[in-house]
């Protein structure tokens, strides 16, 4: 119910009902509201239990669908797809072979197997590249 006030704001409002209603009559109004708020909940866990009551079993089976809505209210969209996308990778671009501090065991980010690292020399003045012709 009270998930969106923050402890700033309910300083502002001890503050602001300290002006409002004085240091005499603030600790009053703080019980009235501790008391009032205690007999609203105790009222909607009475109205809860007296409904499950009533419905018997199928109180939960309706009270399921309820949850699912509730528990959307926290889907974030970008989260979801990127873990579908990327299967909880922590390196789904393949960066850290390419900085060289790679950990998965000589393969390429596709899974498959890189290849051994080859020394080639650097070609002598006037000398032409070799040619792939299946790359052509």
């Amino acid at each position: 119910m009270f998930e969106s006030i923050g402890w700033g704001e309910i300083v502002v409002l001890i503050v602001a009902g300290l002006f409002i209603l004085g240091p005499e009559r603030l600790p009053e109004a703080a019980a009235w509201l501790g008391r009032s708020v205690r007999k609203m909940r105790d009222f909607a866990t009475g109205a809860r239990q007296q409904l499950r009551e009533e419905m018997g079993p199928e109180f939960d089976e309706y009270r399921k669908p309820l949850e699912d809505l509730r528990n959307l209210r926290s889907f974030d969209p970008k989260r979801a797809v990127t873990q579908h996308l990327f299967d909880g990778d922590s390196d789904p671009l393949g960066l850290n072979e390419i900085n060289g501090n790679g950990s998965n065991g000589g393969t390429k980010p596709n899974g498959h197997p890189a290849p051994a690292a080859q020394q080639t020399e650097p070609l002598k003045p006037g000398e032409k590249p070799p040619v792939d012709p299946d790359a052509t």
